[in-house]
């Protein structure tokens, strides 16, 4: 039996996935619903000190500064004064021993969200009362680093597959 393409989109991940626009609103036509969004939107932890009321998100490529600010609105109910948007370029993946560019990670959308009305948003230190690691636990940890990396290097010509894959 021939394998159907009609199920492909399936096959790809959210975040990859395009996501189809609304239909225009047509008098006499039934309205179009949607319940959920299909946007995704991730909180990220910055890499410098922010004042308070500010947060990031790593956005859907295609969402625009309007939907992540009604989706932060309508959904978790937060004022927002402000939104900015920014595009990351991916790091290069290189072969490990030639040095040569394999590979390109994919570019991410980043917003910048100015939180309004007295609103704040910080993130818990969770290690504040964590005891530093001992001998053994470091090297472990080292062992499995060094594993990792001689993994890496058996597959450099399979990025394309998953690690899960591998």
């Amino acid at each position: 039996m021939a394998a159907s393409t009609r199920g492909v989109g399936r096959l790809i991940p959210l975040w990859k996935r395009r996501i189809p626009r609304t239909p225009v609103y047509w008098k006499g036509n039934p309205q179009h619903r949607v319940f959920l969004p299909q946007f995704w939107m991730k909180l990220i932890n910055p890499e410098r000190k922010t004042p308070p009321h500010l947060a990031q998100f790593e956005v859907h490529p295609q969402m625009s500064i309007l939907d992540i600010k009604q989706y932060l609105e309508k959904i978790y109910n937060v004022p927002v004064m402000c939104v900015r948007t920014a595009v990351k370029q991916g790091e290069d993946i290189k072969h490990p021993s030639k040095g040569t560019v394999v590979a390109r990670e994919e570019d991410t959308k980043v917003a910048y969200v100015q939180l309004g009305d007295g609103y704040t948003f910080e993130f818990p230190d969770l290690f504040v009362d964590s005891k530093p690691p001992t001998e053994k636990e470091v090297d472990e940890f080292k062992k499995t680093k060094r594993d990792q990396e001689v993994e890496q290097r058996k597959y450099w010509d399979r990025t394309s597959l998953p690690p899960w894959f591998r």
